[in-house]
């Protein structure tokens, strides 16, 4: 099995941990990026910085970089991110079986298990894995451990009752020569399904979700989704895609008040709707950089 993968240069601060943990798995690596350095949105992105990072982990030459026209001015931000997907999955699909889609602050801590999961879907003909993924929304703090190994607290998303759920931003490995319809997403895929027990725990998809595989939630793919610096968040608001979300000030408000009142924003999760529920917890914290002013 042929397997590719393609990255977004946009974002440094994860981007050492996630290209590292899959970079011995696959065979040619698409980085993809704005020719300009823009953002979906216009705003200015550190893509020299994320291209410094590659050189320094691409010890193999597997690495190809490959700019394009990703700044489309009038354009809706999560068009052009669906743009600028279907181009690197493409150019990544050429002499591929499957092509790895993982974004830059997302870290496969056992890639054991997804590959695993990614055979098995092979040989059951499907043509997307639905791997799980823990959604964590902000570093709270230090957390002693015994191993020695660099440890912090989180807030992940979680069950109005502090349960683990699993998180599908969209599969995180296609069929080479998938079309995606909106960013990651690729509906009419023929997915491959492994959750975190034996029955859906993702809170937006529905109660008879088929579920054809469990892994340990160790196993699961980390998502460093909000976990920024205050500064490196304003940024990512204002060039993600879902600008127009995020972009509301109450948001950024909240997000800086629970991270600063964990265990407040945790004991009261029963009182709110998903996506707005959380859970303290402990990692070990990602190999390489973290975001500026933050440990690591």
């Amino acid at each position: 099995m042929r397997l590719h993968a393609y990255l977004l240069a946009a974002d440094p601060n994860y981007l050492a941990a996630s290209l590292s943990s899959y970079y011995d798995h696959v065979e040619r690596i698409i980085v993809s990026y704005d020719r300009s350095h823009r953002s979906w949105t216009g705003t200015p992105l550190p893509v020299d910085e994320c291209l410094e990072i590659v050189k320094e982990i691409d010890v193999e030459g597997r690495c190809e970089l490959v700019p394009g026209d990703f700044w489309r001015p009038g354009a809706d931000p999560l068009d052009s991110d669906t743009h600028q997907r279907r181009v690197a999955l493409a150019v990544a699909s050429e002499g591929a079986d499957w092509v790895l889609q993982l974004d830059t602050d997302e870290v496969m801590v056992s890639p054991p298990a997804f590959l695993g999961a990614l055979g098995r879907a092979d040989a059951a003909g499907a043509t997307a894995l639905d791997y799980p993924s823990r959604w964590l929304y902000a570093r709270v703090g230090d957390a002693p451990s015994r191993s020695g190994s660099r440890t912090g607290r989180y807030l992940e998303m979680s069950t109005a009752w502090w349960r683990p759920v699993a998180g599908y931003p969209g599969p995180l490995a296609v069929h080479a020569g998938t079309r995606l319809d909106l960013a990651r997403q690729a509906p009419s895929a023929l997915r491959y399904r492994v959750d975190v027990r034996p029955w859906n725990t993702d809170p937006a998809q529905g109660r008879g979700s088929l579920v054809h595989e469990v892994v340990g939630l160790d196993d699961a793919v980390v998502h460093y989704s909000w976990v920024r610096s205050r500064d490196a968040m304003r940024r990512k608001f204002g060039w993600s895609g879902h600008t127009g979300e995020y972009s509301h000030p109450l948001v950024y408000r909240r997000w800086a008040w629970r991270s600063a009142h964990p265990w407040f924003a945790a004991a009261t999760s029963p009182l709110r709707r998903h996506p707005e529920r959380f859970r303290v917890v402990r990692l070990p914290e990602p190999p390489g950089r973290g975001p500026e002013g933050m440990r690591p």
